[in-house]
């Protein structure tokens, strides 16, 4: 089946995004000085990929998810040379930033069509085991973006370090063919559904609201992923700015922060969590990682808090994905996540905007102490609900 192939495309097509979602808030810093327009960046980059998972969802179901994995590969690389073009012509950063954010939107697009075709790939064997594969060469591609990057910056501009990412993101798709070419398996073209396309998304919100527990289960994400955001959006001026460390000390941290998601992904499938305390778990350290970032004078201490926050949100997202399969019923499980992905992932933009909007190098540490504590009183409030329901179960 040439499976490797398809592996590969995944670790080059991840690659290449985490190096456009590297230089991004790193280049803004180093030209404005100004953490609040690093916020801004990443908000700008985050959020149009965020808001399309529902329409990318439901085009799945739609047309091939193979012809919209590989249409996104090649669009994303000619975004960037274009992107690139237009600086060159034109100037200004904001350059950077648009592409990254269109590039963003063509990745939620590529996702979701890996969703839809990683199933048929497995065709009898293990699930769990082919989407093991599929995430570890994703976490490679996580793990090696922001060294690439690094490397590449310290000795191109920015607008080379692009260009390498468009190489990267048409390798993808040369991997994509050539595991195409070589296996022998039909995968199911969708049929299409009746009524509009955003028919989907009213049936998916239903689910939301009425299934018990996953109105509940999407806020907890929503408090982890608000934890993430406000790191990952504070991460490049805290480090390089209020901490005073290099660029290569900031994709080493980046670096890290993959490297200890593999591995507790690997301590998850080797060991026996039960479900429950790896969710408790996960949200409490994550939770206490923020923390850290937030009260740590010393860099040392900064990127304990930034590991913790790091790995343990891919634990929560194990924790998450096994409770969402046993609720939603499978024949709507596809547009029901799209819808799922959105709301949980909104609060990652939303926290650079905050930061944005609050931070400078003066209160940074303010304002993600500020966001801590909302998240801890989500946790709380879940906390407290499901007791309640655990309770009016009983007999």
């Amino acid at each position: 089946m040439k499976f490797p192939a398809f592996l590969f495309s995944l670790f080059l097509s991840r690659l290449a995004d985490q190096i456009l979602l590297f230089l991004v808030p790193l280049v803004v810093f180093q030209v404005t000085q100004d953490v609040a327009w690093s916020g801004y960046a990443f908000a700008a980059e985050t959020l149009p990929r965020f808001l399309s998972f529902p329409i990318c969802g439901a085009l799945c179901d739609r047309v091939s998810p193979l012809k919209l994995l590989r249409g996104s590969q090649i669009l994303r690389a000619l975004v960037c040379v274009l992107g690139v073009l237009a600086n060159e012509a034109m100037g200004g950063i904001g350059w950077l930033v648009g592409l990254s954010a269109v590039c963003g939107v063509l990745t939620t697009q590529g996702v979701m069509a890996r969703e839809v075709i990683l199933p048929q790939i497995a065709n009898g064997n293990r699930f769990d085991k082919v989407l093991a594969y599929a995430q570890t060469a994703e976490q490679t591609g996580t793990v090696l973006g922001p060294l690439v990057a690094a490397a590449l910056f310290a000795l191109w501009p920015w607008q080379a370090v692009v260009g390498a990412a468009a190489g990267f993101f048409l390798l993808a798709d040369v991997a994509t063919s050539y595991w195409r070419r070589g296996n022998p398996m039909q995968l199911h073209e969708p049929q299409g559904e009746p009524g509009h396309i955003l028919q989907p998304i009213a049936t998916a919100l239903g689910h939301v609201l009425r299934l018990p527990g996953l109105l509940r289960l999407t806020m907890l994400t929503s408090g982890v992923n608000l934890m993430l955001g406000t790191t990952l959006a504070s991460s490049a001026a805290m480090v390089t700015g209020l901490h005073q460390r290099s660029a290569t000390y900031y994709a080493t941290l980046q670096t890290l922060g993959a490297v200890a998601s593999i591995a507790i992904l690997l301590a998850i499938i080797r060991g026996s969590i039960p479900l429950k305390r790896m969710g408790v778990t996960a949200y409490a350290l994550v939770f206490g990682g923020g923390l850290l970032t937030a009260a740590s004078t010393s860099h040392w201490g900064y990127a304990a808090g930034f590991l913790l926050v790091v790995g343990f949100d891919k634990m929560f997202s194990i924790y998450i994905r096994i409770h969402r399969q046993r609720i939603i019923p499978a024949q709507d499980y596809g547009k029901t996540t799209g819808v799922i992905v959105l709301l949980n992932n909104l609060t990652q933009p939303l926290a650079g905007l905050v930061v944005g909007a609050l931070a400078d190098s003066v209160h940074a540490r303010g304002v993600i102490l500020a966001l801590c504590m909302v998240v801890g009183g989500i946790g709380l409030a879940a906390a407290v609900a499901a007791g309640r329901l655990a309770r009016a179960a009983k007999p």
